[in-house]
């Protein structure tokens, strides 16, 4: 178990900030948590650590969004994340986690940039409707970006968000999503060997800011207007994006 308090410096906030990402803002910094953990440990061990702690997460958010989800989406979305989270764990040993943060901060960013030229033009977005065959691509980038580093969201948010869904059936849908994938990913990382005791006693210890995290989650979107938790969705995509990119290039450059 890790003992060092620099790293629950970092550990904690990020616990904090990817439960209430989770609770009410469709899950898109959950890619937040590695990053941060990762300056005290190294990334694939951050990302061991949060594994479990998204599952209880991913527990939590279910009992919050009962009931509320969008079923075409995802049938359509799930069989192709299991695709992607095999393409990652078969890729794991060949793609650098720069290489991955390189692709999603990319294309991610290109996707908001055109978001904020329409909206400094003033057009309204086209709503878009579930597609089998965009939900299948942006469905098996997210499963594998998500079983690297835990990056599933860009993607998912990429796909769902032009569909202009309810909020809560937004949420409720993404909860699902990641619950399946993040259970399904469990398999893969104890097959590797990356949930050995130590780095399960640490997630252990960081267990309880995840409900924490969560339940703040919910509180906030219940009272977030619908058109604001749109623009701080498209928002936190643009400034995740841009923190994946500079955090790619300087690996690679090191």
């Amino acid at each position: 178990m890790i003992t060092d308090p620099l790293f629950y410096l970092f550990a904690i906030p990020a616990v904090l900030i990817v439960g209430i990402s989770k609770g009410g803002l469709g899950g898109g910094l959950g890619l937040i948590a590695v990053p941060l953990m990762s300056m005290a440990v190294s990334p694939f061990q951050a990302a061991a650590i949060m594994l479990p702690i998204l599952c209880v997460m991913d527990l939590v958010s279910m009992w919050g969004f009962r009931g509320n989800y969008d079923r075409r989406n995802l049938v359509i979305l799930l069989p192709a994340a299991v695709l992607g989270i095999g393409i990652g764990a078969l890729s794991f040993q060949y793609l650098s986690e720069s290489h991955i943060k390189l692709i999603i901060g990319v294309i991610a960013l290109l996707f908001t940039a055109n978001f904020w030229l329409n909206k400094l033009r003033r057009r309204v977005p086209r709503k878009t409707q579930a597609d089998t065959l965009k939900g299948s691509l942006w469905g098996t980038l997210a499963g594998f970006t998500s079983f690297s580093v835990h990056a599933g969201g860009p993607p998912m948010n990429i796909y769902l968000l032009p569909q202009q869904l309810d909020k809560t059936l937004f949420a409720g849908t993404t909860v699902i999503f990641f619950a399946v994938i993040n259970y399904v990913k469990l398999v893969p990382y104890t097959l590797m060997g990356m949930l050995e005791s130590g780095n399960l006693l640490t997630s252990l210890a960081l267990m309880i800011f995840a409900p924490i995290g969560v339940y703040t989650g919910i509180w906030m979107h219940k009272r977030i207007n619908e058109n604001l938790f749109y623009l701080l969705c498209y928002g936190l995509l643009f400034l995740t994006s841009l923190k994946i990119l500079v955090e790619g290039f300087n690996e690679l450059l090191l």
